[in-house]
């Protein structure tokens, strides 16, 4: 049996794309066999079940009864992997929480697998936040993750104060997601489905759907991007489990070609 892994998607400013990383994760562990389950935190009314509704559960994470729910079963859940999508502003209290139950102390000592994924807005907040989650970063997986999910620009107007605060976390590791043409991102939000399922031309169930093909290519292009970012990082290997065969493709119409950066 392989030690558990958690990864924990968040970050203390909104509005940066947290659930659709957590999105990303979920369709590449599922392309890859890897066994896994989602917890919402955006408490009561969910964001990420709406995409995923089989694996996720909506928690309030700030409640003791479900914090249990969650790490309670570790050892005991069929999934090897467990993805929290933590909601905006929760981040920070919710790594301390970790903390004061002994979570870190596991991971640190090798028990449990950790990954953090911290997306970061565009602003100086952003790496602020840096600072804070620092202290919590023992034993874990830090990955920092410019997501664009506009036009926007990270930091390039002052790399020097960028660099002192990304160099505050050793051995953290950027991630870059590219930013999706608005129209596909909508009709994906619009169809409540997976990104591979919208791909695919597919349903909830599986059922035929009737999505633009237009649309469905921007998104495919875009999903092998993010994928050879967690390739890059060799994400499967992290949370032990070892790919066997070739790469797995975006599939969808046959088409699985290399993405160009």
């Amino acid at each position: 049996m392989p030690k558990p892994a958690v990864i924990v998607v968040g970050a203390d400013k909104g509005g940066v794309g947290k659930t659709t990383v957590s999105r990303t994760l979920l369709d590449y562990f599922n392309a890859n066999n890897v066994p896994t389950r989602a917890f919402d935190t955006e408490y009561p009314r969910g964001t990420l079940k709406r995409f995923h509704p089989d694996i996720t559960e909506i928690v309030d994470m700030t409640t003791t009864a479900d914090q249990m729910k969650i790490f309670d079963t570790l050892n005991s859940a069929a999934p090897s992997v467990t993805v929290i999508d933590v909601r905006a502003g929760l981040l920070s209290p919710a790594l301390a929480s970790l903390r004061d139950i002994g979570f870190l102390d596991a991971a640190q000592s090798g028990q449990i697998t950790f990954a953090v994924f911290h997306i970061l807005g565009p602003s100086i907040a952003s790496l602020d936040e840096i600072a804070e989650t620092a202290s919590f970063m023992h034993g874990a997986k830090y990955f920092l993750v410019k997501n664009f999910i506009n036009n926007t620009s990270f930091f390039e107007w002052d790399q020097a104060t960028y660099k002192t605060y990304f160099h505050r976390i050793k051995d953290a590791t950027e991630l870059t997601i590219p930013k999706l043409n608005e129209m596909a991102f909508e009709q994906v939000e619009v169809s409540s489905v997976p990104f591979l399922k919208f791909v695919a031309n597919k349903g909830h169930h599986d059922e035929p759907a009737n999505y633009s093909f237009v649309l469905r290519g921007y998104v495919r292009h875009w999903l092998a991007n993010v994928w050879s970012e967690f390739d890059r990082i060799q994400l499967t290997d992290i949370v032990g489990k070892e790919r066997s065969g070739p790469r797995p493709t975006v599939s969808g119409a046959g088409i699985g070609a290399p993405p160009e950066k």
